[in-house]
């Protein structure tokens, strides 16, 4: 694997790896689950795009076709994340909060019939603002350090 990818990669990991911290700090105590999840502080997405073009950027330079296929991609990739899942997110919790809204009335008009659904729509599917930048951030630091630490 080329040092650009491990870069990229290892970016990933340590942004899911981040989740498990930031998932404690804000609800008092330890889940494994936010690695294995979407969503959250900081975006992995982010921290991965930002380091390969900040990798790529600094090995190509910046007026290489490499580097604005990867800053492109970057930035794609980032709007995605805090517009268009984030979005679906916020779509999921009202459909979860209406399921809830249609049960309770179900049990004040018992011919409403309604059945609750066993599993409700997952809702951290994108970044807010602030996670896109968070992972934005530690990736052009992890892009700076995987450039300066090739061999």
């Amino acid at each position: 694997m080329n040092q650009g990818m491990n870069t990229a990669l290892s970016a990933i990991m340590l942004a899911q790896g981040l989740k498990i911290v930031t998932h404690k700090a804000k609800s008092g105590h330890w889940d494994w689950r936010p690695f294995f999840q979407t969503g959250g502080m900081p975006s992995s997405h982010s921290a991965g795009v930002s380091a390969l073009a900040t990798y790529t950027a600094l090995k190509t330079g910046k007026s290489s076709v490499e580097t604005a296929l990867a800053v492109v991609f970057g930035v794609i990739v980032m709007y995605d994340a805090q517009g268009i899942r984030r979005h679906t997110g916020e779509i999921a919790r009202l459909v979860n909060d209406l399921d809830e809204d249609i049960e309770l009335l179900s049990g004040h008009y018992p011919d409403l019939f309604h059945a609750r659904r066993d599993v409700e729509l997952n809702e951290l599917l994108g970044h807010q603002p602030a996670e896109v930048a968070g992972g934005a951030l530690l990736g052009i630091g992890l892009g700076l350090i995987g450039y300066f630490s090739r061999k």
